[in-house]
Parts: C-alpha cells; sequence; structure tokens
C-alpha cells in the first residue's frame, strides 16, 4: 500500500470513528449503555491510535526497520 493511501485511509478512519464520540459528548448516547460502552472501549481507543500514528508513525516505522549491516 501506498504511503499516501494509508494516509488517507486512516484520516477517514480517524473522522469517521470520531462522530460517535461528539455524540457521546453532546447527544443522548451516554445514557444508553451499549452504546456508551462502545464509545468509551472501542471508538476512544482507536481514534488515539489512529492520530498517533498520523502525527508520529512514520517515526515508529523507522524504528521498527531492521537494519541491514
Amino acid at each position: 500500500m501506498k504511503a499516501a493511501t494509508e494516509r488517507k485511509l486512516i484520516r477517514w478512519l480517524h473522522l469517521l470513528l470520531s462522530i460517535p464520540i461528539l455524540g457521546f459528548i453532546y447527544g443522548p448516547v451516554a445514557s444508553i449503555a451499549r452504546a456508551a460502552f462502545a464509545v468509551r472501549f472501542v471508538f476512544m481507543p482507536v481514534v488515539i491510535l489512529s492520530g498517533l500514528w498520523l502525527w508520529k508513525g512514520h517515526v515508529v516505522r523507522k524504528w521498527l526497520r531492521v537494519k541491514s549491516y
């Protein structure tokens, strides 16, 4: 997968999964038990990890790259 395609895919994932978080904060999602659980323990960690990957993914890739001597 090309780097531009990967960034675009992760960016869309990040944006789309942020919508339920906004519903949790500003809407009635917090009062629905299953939806609140999904936002807290599924959507929020995925959004945080995708944001960190968009921000510092290049550093992680460089760190994981195997050096051949």
